[in-house]
């Protein structure tokens, strides 16, 4: 019984291990994204104010941040993983029904 729960405890510090990765990698990349655009805006409006090319960048940049954030915080393995333990159960409820 106690190399069961061991085994749990790793699976569950293994689980929580790649959330804080996940989550790191998205801040480290939003935290990135402010501090480089304002950079660039700047360069932009100094060196050529006519054409803001900066929102170019600025715009791929953040639909990248956008699809990185619904990975980490809405869609992504999270959310399989919930959705795959809702349907077990369901199914071990109709089982029990029969």
């Amino acid at each position: 019984m106690e190399i069961l729960s061991s085994s749990k405890e790793t699976l569950a510090y293994q689980k929580a291990s790649k959330r804080v990765k996940e989550l790191k990698e998205f801040y480290g990349n939003l935290t990135s994204f402010c501090l480089v655009i304002p950079f660039l805006a700047a360069l932009n409006l100094l060196t050529a104010p006519g054409y803001l090319w900066f929102l170019w960048p600025m715009l791929g940049w953040g639909i990248g941040i956008a699809f990185h954030a619904v990975n980490v915080f809405g869609i992504g393995k999270n959310w399989e993983e919930k959705k795959i333990r809702e349907l077990m159960a369901e199914e071990k409820g109709k089982t029990k029904t029969l």
